[in-house]
């Protein structure tokens, strides 16, 4: 499709879907800032050709709609995956008249894979650098809250130190100096298992991180594939081509041919050095723990390079539709990875991991559970912080209608299972301890159990100011900040006006209803702020090691003490902005 950043920019022009802006922009928060706005309309890609203290341009919003999503891939890979799975049972087992009646997908898988060039053949070979200076690049503080200015489009890759087993992975870069960066490798990540593997043998891991390439490379990097499927497969039958690389002296590594950046460099085992706060895709900043590092020796680039970025923060960013297209292109494969498993989805507003769904089957009591284990046992799924199953079936992502799906078949004694003292997504601090969590799985299965309430019309539960239904079954409340009130979940459980509760089998405890009365709102506020063995709430009795949950549920969302806070602009940034708005000529 494409084979570098520059034939997908070319694209993007063609469909006036590009903009470029003269003016020069400071990396340090006013890119960031014009950047969420352009975004936030659903508006183009910004190309700032003049970028204070660097020579590079910067390009951002890349993959800010759905519609640049599928222009960077194009329609083949998904209905390549269709075809395939569609056609499964034919091809089991394979037999030559079968095959030949499925050439016209199977033909084109023969073109993917790896194909080496001559140096003199690497575009991205025409600059070498030994004397690295990373304080050249346009790199981006994005909120004023930051440790210092991150890599935000970072391609990182690594190889296993026993079987060579390749990853690619995005994790943020955050610039330590000239020559060395930070590296956020996550405990449940690919280049953390390389990383640790490497630890364990006493050895440095050596390291490469790319910038740019082809559209499918950057996309990839985040793909939530299964550990031993190669990213750069993936990039290449995303392509349609052969993924070009090229070998260099003096690094281990090949290098992506048509990338714009390379940093050449390793990983010191046993070195950690502090790093963030950073205002990352949860909408929150993580904060200042002790990373690994990353010393570069060799930079090479392009003559006249380009510096991809983006900006992460609350939904919806451009994460949230690169979510979006590899939910739909991995989705069909679900029922084959996980049998029983017949839709699955991730909700990009809770930053994917703290909330998934699933269709399930139920052919037998209780079948859905082994679902469920066979869901938060694969892959990046296991970070999954909240589970929703139904065997009903159901649009996933019209969340309003699942959840009403669910309540209405949802029995509290038997539908809920809380378990502590799981490992927790790094970037999800709800859990009162990095890395550390729980985990719920809410049931709703067969024939409805109740009708289910639309409107709130008895007196206010105990403390409460304000009551509304978010969908049936689901009732909101707002009342005292959690610093003022830390007990209010357990006092409306019980006050006398809990009487008035017992219809509603879900309730939920929140700081802001008017975020909350939309879809996405109430999906970011809610699952991004409570941990289940912390914050759910309802009478319970225990019997024979089973813990029985009593109706009402309640979740405590309010903003708690020791989370990080809301990322938010800076004001005299806001203001900056607003005074140069018409110097960047963003018209679309």
């Amino acid at each position: 499709m494409h084979a570098n950043l520059r034939s997908f920019l070319d694209t993007l022009r063609q469909e006036k879907q590009l903009i470029e802006i003269e003016t020069e922009v400071d990396p340090y928060l006013e890119l960031a800032e014009i950047h969420r706005r352009v975004i936030e309309e659903e508006g183009p890609a910004l190309f700032f050709k003049k970028v204070k203290g660097s020579p590079f341009p910067v390009v951002t919003n890349l993959f800010g709609t759905r519609h640049r999503v599928d222009l960077a891939v194009g329609p083949k890979p998904e209905a390549t995956v269709n075809r395939a799975v569609q056609a499964l049972n034919r091809l089991m087992p394979p037999k030559v008249q079968t095959l030949w009646q499925e050439k016209d997908w199977i033909l084109p898988l023969a073109k993917i894979g790896m194909t080496k060039v001559l140096p003199s053949r690497a575009p991205l070979l025409e600059v070498q650098e030994k004397d690295v200076n990373l304080n050249k690049l346009p790199v981006l503080t994005s909120w004023p809250k930051d440790g210092g200015p991150f890599v935000t489009l970072p391609l990182v890759y690594t190889e296993h130190p026993i079987t060579h087993e390749h990853n690619l992975g995005m994790y943020r870069i955050q610039i330590h100096g000239p020559q060395q960066t930070g590296i956020h490798w996550q405990i449940h990540k690919g280049g953390g298992f390389h990383y640790y593997e490497a630890e364990q043998l006493g050895r440095d891991l050596p390291t490469t991180l790319f910038l740019g390439g082809p559209p499918a490379l950057i996309l990839s990097a985040v793909a939530p594939l299964p550990e031993m499927l190669p990213e750069l497969l993936l990039t290449s039958f995303m392509m349609g081509e052969k993924l070009s690389q090229v070998q260099v002296p003096n690094h281990p590594h090949p290098l992506i041919s048509e990338a714009e950046f390379a940093f050449c460099g390793t990983v010191p085992a046993h070195l950690r050095k502090p790093e963030g706060p950073f205002g990352d895709h949860y909408g929150y900043y993580s904060l200042q723990h002790d990373f690994p590092v990353f010393n570069i020796h060799t930079m090479y680039h392009r003559k006249d390079a380009i510096y991809p970025a983006t900006i992460v923060g609350k939904p919806r960013q451009e994460d949230y539709f690169i979510g979006e297209y590899f939910q739909d292109l991995l989705s069909p494969m679900y029922p084959l990875v996980m049998p029983g498993v017949k839709s699955l989805w991730d909700y990009a507003e809770t930053g994917f991991h703290s909330l998934a769904a699933a269709v399930v089957r139920e052919s037998y009591h209780r079948e859905a559970l082994g679902h469920a284990f066979r869901i938060l046992g694969e892959g990046l799924l296991t970070l999954t912080k909240f589970l929703i199953l139904t065997d009903i079936p159901v649009d996933l992502r019209n969340f309003p209608q699942l959840l009403e799906t669910v309540l209405k078949r949802f029995e509290p004694e038997n539908d809920l299972l809380i378990i502590p003292e799981t490992s927790m997504d790094t970037l999800d601090y709800t859990g009162r301890k990095l890395n550390h969590g729980s985990k719920a799985i809410m049931l709703g299965l067969g024939e409805p159990k109740r009708d289910l309430p639309a409107a709130y019309t008895e007196e206010l539960p105990f403390g409460t100011i304000r009551a509304q239904a978010f969908c049936p079954g689901c009732l909101m409340l707002s009342g005292p900040g959690f610093t003022d009130n830390q007990q209010w979940a357990e006092e409306i459980l019980q006050h006398e006006s809990a009487e008035n509760l017992k219809e509603w089998p879900l309730i939920v405890l929140l700081d802001d209803l008017n975020l909350a009365s939309s879809s996405s709102g109430f999906l970011w506020q809610v699952f991004t702020r409570f941990d289940p063995a912390h914050d759910i709430y309802a009478r319970t009795e225990l019997n024979h090691h089973r813990v029985t949950y009593h109706g009402p549920i309640l979740i405590d969302a309010r903003m708690k003490p020791d989370y990080p806070g809301e990322v938010i602009p800076a004001q005299e940034t806001v203001d900056l902005v607003n005074r140069r708005w018409q110097e960047y000529n963003i018209k679309w």
